[in-house]
Formats: structure tokens, sequence, C-alpha cells
């Protein structure tokens, strides 16, 4: 497997081979994390959800994957369960071919995957419940108990597991951000305290992680948890949650990232102060980088749905020439964001999205005027 990880100086060296972008504010600091602050990190990351698992998406992905670290794109998401793992190949086969050509250096990218669902390897078994039970439940990786509805495990045992599982599919000996995915889809099924618990279990085997050398830092991958207001479906306290990393990892903990849907159908990490720190209402944003923590943006074009069809203003206020370039100028945009993930699996996904990075970014005080009442 391939040694190294993202380092300052690295991609600081990626940076400065793309002057256009680097003078666009396409490549920022995460400034105030704890050992990934001075990561160069891109605007835009290359998201790996969407698609069938079939050949002709694994051709794309990794064409994509390629033609993203070759124009400016230094940051790459996966999960395990994505497409029944066949994400993290397309990945992992990308880094191979770029980084055995020297086009690319290991400490230059920045790559993210995540686990929690139980997945499937490659295609959808004939019996999906009798291959998890064979497969996760028989062989010891996981007890019945361990596992919420009937899809989600945070148990230390099984996070091993499924980190060994990335290392491979993604040939990397260290990943440099594993996610815990969606969290908060256990808050369904077990109580508070119970889910207290499994967190800072996670969290403890996840600091074991790190000081083995298999990942630099960990963090949660959410879609309710830090959006929506106390008390709804999903909702997690991201100070509480800090408190969690705290207690398993100490003061050095490496609980640095978060990430969660933001686009313009969905601002509400910026909008709403629905988070809470030292008793006062702040937004999640707002929490998370006082935290030190990173904030990393999901589904910033709302899979697809933000690429037509928006109000004149907005293209006014953003001034890209496509629905599709302003959602995407609102997302990498956002004070609070240092990416913005987009789905690409074809080059041309790639080549039209960073002509939106070339531009740069919308300045704070035009931005935020999208907010004003009219």
């Amino acid at each position: 497997m391939i040694s190294g990880f993202a380092t300052p100086e690295g991609t600081a060296r990626y940076r400065e081979r793309f002057p256009e972008l680097r003078d666009a504010g396409h490549f920022r600091h995460a400034t105030g994390v704890p050992g990934a602050g001075e990561l160069w990190l891109s605007s835009l990351g290359l998201g790996t959800y969407l698609g069938e698992p079939t050949a002709a998406y694994d051709a794309g992905y990794t064409a994509a994957a390629q033609a993203a670290l070759a124009g400016g794109i230094n940051l790459l998401d996966t999960a395990i369960n994505y497409r029944h793992q066949r994400s993290e190949r397309n990945l992992g086969a990308a880094l191979a071919n770029l980084l055995s050509s020297s086009e690319l250096q290991r400490d230059e990218v920045v790559v993210c995957t995540k686990a929690g669902y139980l997945s499937f390897d490659g295609d959808l078994p004939a019996d999906p419940r009798a291959y998890f039970q064979r497969e996760y439940v028989d062989s010891g990786l996981v007890a019945p108990q361990e596992i919420a509805g009937g899809m989600h495990s945070m148990a230390p045992r099984y996070l091993a597991d499924q980190l060994e599982r990335s290392r491979r599919n993604l040939g990397l000996e260290t990943i440099d951000v594993f996610y815990l995915h969606n969290p908060e889809s256990q808050l369904d099924h077990v109580a508070p305290t119970v889910f207290v618990q499994r967190l800072k279990d996670a969290f403890a085997a996840l600091e074991e992680a790190v000081a083995a050398g298999k990942i630099r830092w960990y963090g949660a991958a959410t879609w309710n948890a830090f959006r929506v207001p106390p008390g709804q479906r999903g909702s997690m306290p991201l100070a509480a949650v800090v408190e969690v990393a705290r207690e398993a990892g100490g003061e050095q903990h490496h609980f640095r990232f978060v990430q969660l849907p933001f686009n313009l159908g969905m601002p509400e990490a910026y909008a709403f102060a629905n988070q809470h720190l030292e008793e006062e209402a702040h937004s999640a944003l707002e929490v998370a980088a006082r935290s030190g923590i990173a904030v990393v943006a999901s589904a910033s074009l709302r899979q697809g749905a933000l690429t037509q069809g928006l109000p004149e203003f907005i293209a006014k206020r953003l001034g890209m020439s496509s629905d599709a370039g302003n959602a995407i100028q609102f997302a990498r945009s956002a004070p609070g964001i240092v990416t913005a993930l987009i789905g690409m699996s074809r080059p041309e996904h790639v080549a039209a999205n960073l002509q939106v990075a070339a531009h740069a970014l919308t300045p704070r005080t035009e931005w935020e005027k999208l907010f004003l009442k009219k």
C-alpha cells in the first residue's frame, strides 16, 4: 500500500502548480484546526456517492478523479458503502495511476472516507440479509445488539474491520480523514445514554487508529445531526460531541472534521442558531469554528436539484453563468465552509466545475445579502 499522508508542505506544493486557481482563492486553510489547519484544501472536493455499481461508472469515477487531481482538486471524498465499495476502489485506482507516474505525490492530496453502514462487496447480493448475517454477525465482527436499524454500527471491532477494508480499497497505509457515517441514525433506535457511550467507544477506537498511523483525523459525516433544531429527529449538539472527543482523546483529540449538507436549499448550518456553546445560541458553522473543527459541505447541488430553475436574483448576486455554477459558488463561498463536495463521475463534470473554481469567491458582504429580506 502507498505510504504517507497530506501535509502542509505537500498541499502547498500542489497549490503552487495552479496559479490561476490559487489567485482566485480556490485553496484555503482550515484555519484554527489543530494539526490540519495549515493544509491547503481546494474549495471543491470530488464526491463519489451517486451512480450504479457498474463497470461504466467505475471507469467514469476513476477518470474523473484523475482529472480532478490533475486539474486542481485535492480533496477526494467517498465511503465504504458507496456503490458497494466500488467508489473507494475507483479512487484507489486513480491515486495509484497518478502516484506511479509521479504526476502526484501522496502528501498533496486529502483522502476522506466513512464507515458505519453495513456494506456489500462489489454487487448487491441475492439475499442481502443473509449476506449481512454471514459477513458481519456470524463472523463475530459485530453483535446483533450493536447494529442499529438493521444496517448501522459504531462498534469498535466493526469500525476496525471497515477501516482495514477501506485502506485496502484505497491502497493507502494512512487515510487522512475517517468519518463516522451518519451516527445520528442510531438515535431512532437506542437511548441517548447508550448512544453517547457508543460514540465515546468509537472515538476511543479512532484515537487508537490515529496512534497506529492508519488515519490522521476523524470526524462525523452527518445529514440531520448539526443542521436541525434541538428536539428534531437526529439532532445532535456539536459542543457535546466535541466534549465526548475530549473524553476519548484529551485536549489533543483528533476529532477535527465535520461533514454536513449545505446548499441554497439547505443553508441551516449558517442561517440557524440551533447549536449552543457556553449557554449561547450559535450556528453550527460558528460552533465548529470556535471548537477547531473544519466543516466540509455535502450535497452542494442537492443531487442535481439546484442545477436549474434558480431565482434570477441569485445569479445577479453570485455572478456565474449557469444555475449549477451559482449553486457551487454559493456553497464554496460560504463563511466557515472549507470545501464544498460535488459529485463528479465523468471528467467533463470536473472541467465544468473547475471553471467556477477559477472565479474569485463571492465576498462575504455580498454573499450574506442573499439572506436579507426583500
